[in-house]
This record gives C-alpha cells, sequence and structure tokens, in this order.
C-alpha cells in the first residue's frame, strides 16, 4: 500500500459490562469465566485494527482480536468453531503484526483451547464448548 494514503488509526471500542457482552461463541463464555476464576483482568474485544483502506482512508477491512489480557500486553483470538478460517485469521495476524508491530497476538485454535481446558481440569466439558456443538445448545 502506498505511503501517501492516509493511515487511519486503530480505535478503541466501547466496553460492556460483563454482564452484558454477548460473546460470539461458548467457548469465549467459557475462556471469560476461567479468567475470571483466576483473577486476570481482561477486555473483550477491546480494540479494533484497521488493515485495509482506500486512498481517502475509509477502512475496507480490520480485525478486532477477541480478549485483551491486561497485565501480560497480550490479545487472544480464539477460532474453535470452524478451523477453516484459520489461514483466514492468520493472514488477518499477519498484516496486523506488519502494520502494528508492537501488538502482541496469539491466535488459539480449537486444539489449543481444548489443551487449555484439560490444563483447568475441565476437558470433559470440550464437546460442549468448541465447534459446531457448542452453538446446538
Amino acid at each position: 500500500m502506498p505511503k501517501d494514503y492516509p493511515r487511519p488509526s486503530p480505535t478503541h471500542n466501547v466496553q460492556m459490562n460483563r454482564e452484558d457482552i454477548d460473546f460470539a461463541h461458548p467457548s469465549e463464555q467459557e475462556f471469560a469465566r476461567i479468567l475470571d476464576f483466576y483473577g486476570i483482568e481482561w477486555l473483550y474485544e477491546p480494540m479494533t485494527y484497521p488493515l485495509c483502506w482506500d486512498k481517502q482512508g475509509r477502512v475496507i477491512e480490520a480485525f478486532s482480536p477477541d480478549f485483551y489480557l491486561v497485565e501480560q500486553d497480550l490479545f487472544i483470538e480464539l477460532t474453535t468453531l470452524r478451523q477453516k478460517l484459520i489461514r483466514f485469521k492468520n493472514r488477518k495476524i499477519r498484516r496486523l503484526r506488519e502494520l502494528y508491530p508492537d501488538v502482541q497476538i496469539q491466535l488459539w485454535t480449537r486444539r489449543d483451547f481444548t489443551r487449555f481446558l484439560e490444563r483447568c481440569g475441565i476437558d470433559e466439558r470440550s464437546s460442549e464448548l468448541v465447534g459446531k456443538e457448542a452453538l446446538e445448545d
């Protein structure tokens, strides 16, 4: 992208009360519950990062990572539903790192999240928290 195009800045998203957050997937809700249990401060989709824009500076593509772990200064993007999205999300994360090299982010797949549940001792619930099965309830 030519350097003379106006570059939009990342935007802070409005933070909701925890009880008002409408998580995109049950795995996100469970992740938040576990973070709360361990006293880890987090924010849900707190920032939107422009990834592509036109000559007038209008954002064409953006990315809002799922969680921000405050003390770790780390974003976590959970992708447990459709593993086909991994390539798409990896492309977005590569672009985010290219444009915002100071932003720390990790992409967690279904396998990563299942291992996390195992470490927390709740792996018996993984089938209800990952993939399509989670959305059937």
